[in-house]
């Protein structure tokens, strides 16, 4: 069945946004360089996550620079920043803020004093370290962009970002994060660590020399105007397609892959598409492109999905991850028309000159001269 989906039209003033996009992504990836050495997967994937107008969770060991990534970026990007530590003792009133009992022209009056997520970059640093309450005052902001004190709503500045960072290795005295909270998430993304040669120019900069200084390249108001064009970047409808076949395989009740329906517990939802197109789309424009692909889909496909499924200990007996689950369903599931391996390709082309040289032999090669 097919569905003709309406398409966003890009306008000649969101055309020079985009390329204004494409030319900061250049210049924000070089000032990060300045403080952040290697990581480049890791810094690509953040920076598609946040031109998405989503949030990532960042699995890795302390001493990563995964605090001092959005600490720059805040600071390229013109924007406000704030690092809120997880602790056992932490309480939801400590994040959202509170009423506080103020006087004002002679009344006492109860006046609300926000707390430190009324900011753009938000540093959910170690967020399993507290107890479910106070992870639930997350969710509203991150899903709502608000957050709700005492029957009163209040909007969240725009944009915002919550990077949450977790330790993968140390489980003593934390609290897993429940499905539904892992789901807020547009990209898990997994930093490890650095290579050889990166961490000796790592240390090389950090014990030789002061901290870097990074430039600001864009404002608030320039941010706001790239995020809404990235939503309206094009996506043909064999492409959406494409993402929703991906994220509908990983159900059990929606495939016949008898692997799925043995190891996967629970697929993707709807959240697990949108977090496909939109990160497909934020790659695109960051490159300058008016338009998503089916690649732009694979290539975001891991941090978009693999957080999302959950493998049941039939999978864990057989040691198979969902990030496996992930790269089987990127090789299995159909591609739409023309959209071919760049491998395979190349192998048809290579097999076809083959095949001519065996039916007409080599090309007769002539000269000019004379004879």
């Amino acid at each position: 069945m097919t569905i003709e989906l309406d398409k966003p039209a890009l306008t000649g003033e969101d055309y020079r946004v985009l390329k204004e996009l494409g030319e900061a992504h250049k210049s924000i990836r070089a000032e990060l360089s300045r403080r952040i050495i290697g990581q480049d997967e890791v810094v690509e994937q953040v920076l598609t996550a946040f031109f998405a107008g989503g949030h990532v969770l960042l699995l890795g060991v302390p001493g990563l620079g995964k605090t001092l990534l959005i600490r720059s970026l805040a600071e390229i990007l013109g924007l406000k920043f704030n690092r809120i530590q997880f602790t056992p003792d932490l309480m939801p009133s400590d994040i959202t803020g509170s009423d506080v009992l103020a006087s004002e022209g002679g009344e006492r009056t109860f006046k609300f004093l926000g707390g430190p997520i009324f900011t753009n970059f938000v540093l959910a640093d170690e967020i399993n370290r507290t107890p479910p309450k106070t992870q639930a005052a997350m969710l509203e902001a991150m899903e709502e962009f608000s957050v709700t004190v005492a029957g009163h709503s209040y909007a969240l500045p725009r944009p915002f970002f919550v990077m949450a960072t977790q330790n993968p290795i140390e489980q003593e005295g934390t609290y897993i994060l429940p499905a539904a909270a892992l789901d807020r998430f547009l990209f898990t993304v997994i930093v490890d660590y650095p290579s050889q040669v990166d961490e000796l120019n790592m240390l090389f900069e950090t014990t030789s020399r002061l901290e870097q200084r990074v430039s600001r390249i864009l404002d608030e108001e320039k941010v706001k105007r790239m995020l809404d064009v990235v939503r309206r970047i094009n996506m043909r409808d064999e492409t959406m397609h494409y993402a929703l076949d991906l994220v509908r395989a990983t159900r059990p009740a929606d495939t016949r892959d008898e692997l799925i329906r043995d190891m996967v517990e629970c697929g993707g939802s709807p959240r697990a598409t949108q977090a496909l197109i939109l990160g497909a789309k934020a790659r695109a424009a960051l490159e300058g492109r008016d338009e998503a692909t089916p690649r732009d889909v694979r290539a975001i496909a891991m941090p978009a999905l693999h957080h999302r499924i959950l493998t049941n200990f039939h999978a864990d007996a057989d040691n198979v991850t969902s990030r496996d689950i992930v790269r089987k369903l990127l090789k299995e599931v159909k591609r739409p028309a023309g959209d071919e391996p760049y491998v395979d390709k190349i192998v048809r082309e290579n097999w076809g000159k083959k095949l001519m040289r065996w039916l007409f032999g080599e090309p007769q090669k002539f000269s000019s001269s004379a004879s």
